[in-house]
């Protein structure tokens, strides 16, 4: 089931996320944000001894589908059981309030994870991540030009895409449209594309060589890839789409990515 309830406040979501605990299992903290007076909501859930994969939204506040979507996963039991779960309900709580890209400071918390995290956020993510590793990492994200779905995957080197294909198609298959990604469609820095392989709604990101391009501005998914995890993949749902297609599009991307993680074969959830 979709979520019923599009929250906008930020207390809000924190409040929704606290009332899943008794149900789910899931055990919350709050993360201090570095040098700034607020926090960051840190959810943990399933077997701790389990492989473990992260899953993030809501770095730019006005991408509020991903925060929606996450909170549905876990309330509907989407979630595959085989794997446990590092989960951030929303990355920039100042600018999911405020419906902005950027955090209070004006900063866009995604360029920001280079050497050690520069925003208050990041610092607080990074640390609290520090020797972690995962067996794959999500971020759910929504695109504002775009008029259907897209991905990166970014790993360590180029290979051959284990995600790509299985997503897009099940997002496809479940009634949505892929973006076309054209020569004149952004999906980074200049000169990045030299280090990307591209698909219909999919882009497969070579880390090692696209990092440079970003000149230590780095978003989190080419650091995670560093040391943390095989693959981070980063999920665009077009923001011209109603929010509960959106939400949708995202609750099938993260299905399909876990159930491709665990090798079964290509399904799909509304």
């Amino acid at each position: 089931m979709i979520l019923d309830i599009l929250l906008s406040r930020y207390d809000d979501v924190v409040a929704a996320w606290r009332a899943l605990r008794a149900q789910t299992g899931l055990r919350l903290r709050e993360i201090a944000c570095v040098g700034a007076p607020r926090t960051l909501l840190l959810g943990e859930l399933g077997d701790p001894r389990l492989p473990v994969v992260t899953i993030s939204a809501g770095v730019h506040g006005d991408e509020p589908a991903g925060v929606w979507a996450l909170l549905s996963l876990v309330r509907d039991g989407l979630l595959d059981p085989r794997y446990s779960y590092r989960l951030w309900p929303c990355f920039n709580p100042t600018g999911f309030e405020a419906g902005t890209r950027a955090n209070a400071e004006g900063t866009d918390v995604n360029r920001t994870f280079g050497r050690g995290g520069s925003s208050p956020e990041a610092k607080a993510i990074l640390t609290a991540n520090r020797d972690r590793s995962f067996e794959l990492a999500i971020d759910l994200h929504e695109d504002h030009e775009a008029t259907g779905f897209y991905l990166y995957e970014t790993a360590p080197s180029a290979r051959r895409s284990s995600y790509a294909q299985p997503v897009t198609a099940a997002v496809s298959a479940a009634g949505f449209p892929l973006q076309i990604l054209t020569p004149e469609f952004e999906l980074g820095p200049p000169g990045a594309e030299a280090a990307q392989v591209r698909s219909a709604g999919a882009v497969v990101v070579d880390a090692p060589r696209e990092t440079p391009f970003f000149g230590g501005a780095l978003p989190l998914g080419l650091v995670l890839v560093r040391r943390a995890t095989p693959c981070a993949l980063t999920f665009e749902a077009p923001r011209s789409r109603p929010p509960q297609d959106r939400i949708a599009i995202l609750r099938v991307a993260v299905v399909e990515a876990l159930r491709r993680l665990g090798g079964e074969g290509t399904q799909h959830d509304g």
